[in-house]
């Protein structure tokens, strides 16, 4: 099969022929149509983290497509169902975590694309009790980036605790924030969107935003707290130490900051004024499968949609570079 293959960090990716994978009676096979491009991946290609992949990798980690393939000890799914595979590729079932419905901390959890090889290929072995049906109305391509852009955002608005009418800052209209800006109206939140330039204005207005603010001319704090006397959420997908603090600062007395970018600095944290003001300070990390199917009804219903350019798993190498200049608009998705 035809696969992106990362073979040493920071090197290109090589597009070659590879054995497809064997499945295990736990297991199925997915014949890929469409994959996601997330920035995890480029971090997995590069080793920017402290817990590396092994090398050779095939990344990926927002696959969707058929299952041509059952194994035999899988009985709730059947050979042609639609179907993604999502970040969280495992976990052991029977932690405190896995329990209680908080799978996505598992501590003994594989992730598609990192710790297992993902989706960057025509087929993908996939772990058959954590992929997530894709609704029949959701085409390939427009599910892909719901299966880690998405449901990142979806669960960090869940995280948030806001309830309809409350107002929510969003951090960063780019691949992640322009679908929180879709959550939350969906969800019944009132929208303030933070990044700059006329086409990101444009984008958040037409997204449903109420408000936007521009960080680099406006007055970020001052002007939001003027507008709502300080959000009762909000949700920073940027990935810079200023809009982490800025972040914190809008909010109300007793409401929440929810973390989502990693930013390579430490956000220094005012513990007189949490204190004080009652503010909760909370990381959110993709979703669980519960998460996903909800994620997934959204769109299923008409009421979010990525902005998503199509690529082909050939123009990889591309897509990375100009994710690392900064120059992709929404998502970007490569068909097979």
């Amino acid at each position: 099969m035809k696969a992106a293959v990362a073979n040493a960090f920071g090197s290109k990716l090589d597009i070659k022929d590879v054995k497809q994978p064997a499945i295990e009676p736990h297991q199925i096979l997915v014949k890929i149509h469409a994959c996601g491009v997330c920035h995890t991946d480029l971090h997995a290609c590069h080793g920017d983290w402290p817990v590396k992949p092994i090398m050779p990798l095939i990344p990926g980690h927002e696959g969707v497509g058929e299952i041509v393939e059952v194994g035999n000890a899988v009985t709730h799914l059947k050979m042609g169902d639609r179907v993604g595979i999502p970040w969280l590729y495992s976990a052991c079932g029977h932690c405190e975590y896995c329990l209680s419905g908080k799978e996505s901390l598992c501590l003994s959890q594989q992730n598609a694309g990192y710790s297992v090889n993902g989706s960057y290929a025509e087929y993908c072995a996939a772990h058959s009790e954590y992929v997530v049906k894709v609704p029949d109305e959701v085409s390939y391509v427009d599910a892909a980036p719901l299966f880690c852009a998405g449901v990142t955002t979806y669960k960090a608005l869940k995280v948030s605790e806001a309830k309809p009418g409350d107002w929510v800052a969003i951090f960063g209209i780019g691949g992640l924030g322009h679908l929180a800006v879709q959550y939350a109206i969906a969800m019944g939140l009132r929208v303030i969107a933070v990044d700059t330039g006329a086409a990101k204005k444009s984008l958040s207005l037409s997204l449903g935003a109420e408000e936007f603010i521009d960080f680099m001319t406006d007055n970020v704090v001052e002007d939001i707290k003027e507008f709502t006397g300080g959000v009762h959420a909000s949700v920073c997908t940027a990935v810079s130490k200023v809009g982490f603090r800025q972040s914190y600062d809008v909010v109300r007395r007793g409401g929440k900051c929810v973390l989502v970018g990693l930013p390579p600095e430490d956000m220094p944290l005012p513990i007189f004024d949490t204190v004080l003001n009652g503010v909760s300070v909370v990381g959110s990390i993709v979703g669980t499968r519960k998460d996903l199917e909800e994620c997934l009804e959204f769109a299923a219903r008409g009421k979010v949609k990525a902005i998503i350019t199509e690529k082909k798993l050939d123009d990889i190498n591309g897509i990375f570079s100009d994710m690392e200049k900064g120059d992709i608009t929404g998502r970007i998705v490569m068909t097979l």
